[in-house]
């Protein structure tokens, strides 16, 4: 095995000097407190070697009334420096040179009118702290659709994170350049950074495996191993030695080491140590030390080692593979393995046996999927959530459903709230339900989305109640009738109609104005919630029968009606408008009558004309007998035209 160390790795300069720093001060800090704001670097053992030294982390310095502030090498924002100052507290700046010169640029193009463009992580400390040096008002991408969505700027300032690399760089600053007028293009990509990452791509392309010692939170050590992975399949990120997965590179010729900035020279010594001196002894005894003990029944992790059309390999850190076959893989028959996993994927897989009969350990997908599915279901239950679930078929006494995979019963009575007549009408159809028994030892599956159905209605209900304003309209449906009004669906509540507020006028029964069904527009009229009463009106949202008379109608119209009630001294008409009239019985007809019922019965449609109107009293008075003679005075006229026509004729 052949070991090849990145030209450039380790420390670069600002990290270095933070470092440095830092341990100077705490030698000398005669029991003096030292803070750093946020870890120095991104490196967990050093922060920790520091921290045992003395050096305590602070997240915000609220609080700090004496002691040494230690600035870390991504730099803070112009106010937090500020701040610092104002406490009187002793400052000692370890921010990166090259870092400290974006802030600089950032701040002279800020105060010139520039919009102040940065290139990278907005969560990043680095990125926070130049911003923070053009009044947090910088506009921040790190990706192509970020840059293209930006608006249009007369002038703008472009500068990157230090740590980006120069590809990323030059791709979104392109976009970038025309978005504005005048527009200044900084690459503040750090020279150290440059060279690392070049020296990281030129090892990666020769070598079997690369190792990337940093920080997992190290913004330059991952450029660096996404960098590794686009010139080497094999790529490890470790932060110390012990992380190395011995078993793994033992199978390569030729390694490369590179390492983040923040990586200090004895991490990268350990690592190359740990490489050098192991032995074929040494690589046994490490890898059955890293080996796991399992057994029948375990959960366990691992990684795919090659897929076929019937099975997939899978290494599961054990002294034998695992084994995966097609009928292990899913409940679907038809499924591909190679349709489902890909080689280097990461597995979890159930044992379900230590041995085939050829050293492999039988795993299965399939029945881990299982497991955790009724794992699910136990704490929907418990939790009483809601599930989603597929009705396979209509069985004797309700419905067979499919709940995560996993057969349960909805009892015909727990369908829903109303009646249901036909099962089959639900196959195929996916309710939402609640699970009311569950026994995974029995494989007892009950459900019912009734209940859900009956706490969406409560809840529709409760909305419902503390909505309701007297006067205020609301649509509803017409569920039944009564003789003495009509029951209304008004979203989950049931509101009356009485008889009496159906119609401005006088009816016999509700079927006369509405039907079980209809759609309508009521009026809360009043409702007592501790009752449960809701009384509505259908009339009062219509126009009022007079007022569409006096709307419509004049003393001399004619016009039709219907007889609805008849006394000694006359009978009443209802027209068109819904207003009862009165035709006196000496209007009634030319002939002279003693009774108004030897001409007319209820329910007959008369003609009849207007003769007075009485508004303040609402009385109308109306004459069948005018109509009458208007129609043989208009008979006579005719008549008489035609006999004077044939005169004139008989003169010519």
């Amino acid at each position: 095995m052949n070991i090849y160390i990145s030209k450039h790795a380790g420390y670069c300069f600002g990290v270095k000097n933070a470092v440095e720093t830092a341990s100077e001060i705490l030698e000398n800090s005669n029991d003096m407190p030292i803070y750093s704001l946020g870890p120095l670097i991104h490196n967990p053992q050093v922060v920790d070697k520091l921290g045992k030294d003395g050096l305590k982390v602070l997240s915000k310095i609220q609080g700090i009334d004496k002691g040494k502030i230690i600035i870390r090498a991504h730099g803070v924002p112009k106010s937090v420096q500020k701040e610092i100052e104002s406490l009187k507290l002793s400052l000692i700046d370890t921010t990166c040179p090259f870092v400290k010169a974006v802030h600089e640029k950032v701040n002279k193009y800020n105060e010139m009118g520039y919009k102040i463009v940065i290139i990278g992580d907005k969560n990043h400390p680095e990125v926070i702290g130049i911003n923070g040096w053009c009044n947090n008002e910088g506009i921040i991408v790190n990706t192509e659709e970020e840059a293209i969505g930006i608006e249009y700027y007369n002038k703008l300032c472009i500068v990157s994170q230090t740590t980006n690399t120069l590809e990323k760089f030059e791709k979104l600053s392109n976009i970038l350049a025309s978005k504005g007028d005048e527009v200044k293009v900084f690459n503040t990509i750090c020279n150290a950074t440059n060279l690392r990452q070049n020296a990281c791509e030129e090892l990666a392309k020769k070598v079997d495996a690369m190792v990337v010692i940093g920080g997992y939170n190290s913004s330059n050590t991952n450029k660096l191993v996404e960098i590794s992975k686009k010139h080497c399949k094999n790529v490890y990120h470790i932060e110390i030695s012990e992380e190395l997965p011995l078993q793994d590179i033992t199978k390569f010729n030729t390694i490369g080491i590179t390492a983040g900035a923040s990586t200090p020279d004895w991490i990268i010594k350990e690592v190359v140590d740990t490489m050098n001196n192991i032995n074929d002894n040494e690589i046994m005894e490490a890898i059955e030390n890293s080996l796991i003990d399992i057994n029948k029944g375990d959960i366990v992790q691992g990684k795919i080692i090659y897929v076929t059309e019937n099975e997939v390999m899978v290494n599961i850190n054990y002294k034998s593979d695992g084994i995966i076959d097609r009928e292990e893989l899913s409940n679907d028959p038809d499924v591909r393995p190679k349709d489902l996993f890909n080689e280097g994927d990461d597995i979890e897989v159930y044992v379900v046996s230590l041995d085939d009969g050829e050293g492999n350990v039988v795993l299965s997908v399939r029945r881990l999927k299982i497991i955790k599915n009724w794992e699910e279901l136990k704490k929907s239950y418990e939790k009483k959530e809601k599930v989603e679930c597929k009705v396979l078929t209509d069985v004797k006494g309700g419905l067979s459903v499919l709940v995560n995979d996993i057969k349960g019963f909805m009892p015909a009575s727990q369908i829903s709230v109303k009646y249901v007549d036909d099962l089959s009408a639900y196959k195929g159809k996916t309710l939402t339900a609640k699970l009311i028994d569950f026994d995974k030892d029995r494989k007892r599956v009950i459900l019912s989305s009734k209940v859900v159905e009956q706490e969406e209605l409560e809840r529709q209900r409760e909305e419902l109640w503390s909505k309701l304003e007297v006067g205020s309209l609301i649509d509803g449906q017409v569920e039944r009738l009564t003789n003495f009004g009509a029951f209304v669906d008004i979203g989950g509540l049931d509101g009356l109609i009485h008889i009496s507020d159906l119609s401005w006028h006088r009816i016999g029964h509700p079927s006369e104005v509405v039907n079980e069904g209809d759609k309508i527009q009521v009026q809360v009229l009043d409702f007592n919630r501790e009752k449960n009463r809701i009384s509505l009106g259908l009339k009062q949202i219509l126009p009022k029968p007079w007022d569409l008379f006096i709307e419509n109608r004049k003393i001399g119209d004619v016009t039709s009606g219907k007889v609805v009630n008849i006394l000694d001294f006359g009978a009443f008409v209802r027209l068109e408008e819904g207003v009862d009239g009165l035709v006196h019985i000496s209007q009634i007809s030319k002939e002279h009558i003693k009774k108004p019922s030897e001409k007319l019965e209820i329910g007959q449609e008369v003609m009849v004309k207007i003769i007075d109107i009485n508004e303040e009293e609402k009385r109308i008075s109306l004459s069948m007998r005018e109509v009458e003679e208007d129609v043989e005075e208009e008979k006579i006229e005719n008549q008489d035209i035609d006999v004077l026509i044939e005169d004139i004729i008989e003169d010519k």
